[in-house]
């Protein structure tokens, strides 16, 4: 019997952005949106820019623009001209966004850990190395193509 390694993985995205989304759900936030505001909040005051976002989630620039402007619109976040270049849009987080984080935070974690639920930490360190050895196979340049979120 064959496995199906890319069924498999794709199940348990599903799965992982499930239980990430019925999370948010009581903030307004899908997984993707969660995902972007997390590392917004980890980047704190550096600034931040779209080119940024596409990098960290190997997203095409139209879908972070329309990640970005669903949270402008939902006041979790700002593009604000930056004063060095003034074709550049920074990205802010809006006071929402930052009281927000603490719920995404701990939905993040929750999760990361049902992913490894009955794992020893030997087995965690293993079946990292393996994702992590499994991307660099698929993936051109070191994880760096880009891939869209159909969540987004």
């Amino acid at each position: 019997m064959s496995v199906h390694y890319g069924h498999l993985i794709r199940i348990l995205h599903w799965c992982t952005d499930q239980a990430m989304t019925d999370a948010l759900d009581k903030v307004d936030l899908t997984a993707a949106q969660g995902r972007l505001m997390a590392f917004l909040a980890r980047r704190g005051e550096r600034p931040t820019y779209a080119k940024d976002v596409e990098a960290e989630f190997h997203l095409s620039h139209p879908t972070v623009s329309g990640l970005l402007s669903r949270l402008e619109q939902k006041d979790f976040l700002e593009l604000k001209t930056d004063p060095n270049d003034r074709r550049s849009k920074r990205i802010v987080i809006s006071e929402k966004g930052m009281a927000s984080h603490e719920r995404m935070h701990a939905a993040i974690m929750e999760n990361e850990s049902r992913i490894v639920r009955g794992f020893s930490e030997e087995e965690k360190a293993q079946f990292a190395q393996f994702l992590q050895r499994a991307i660099d196979n698929v993936c051109p340049e070191n994880g760096q193509s880009k891939k869209e979120d159909s969540k987004a």
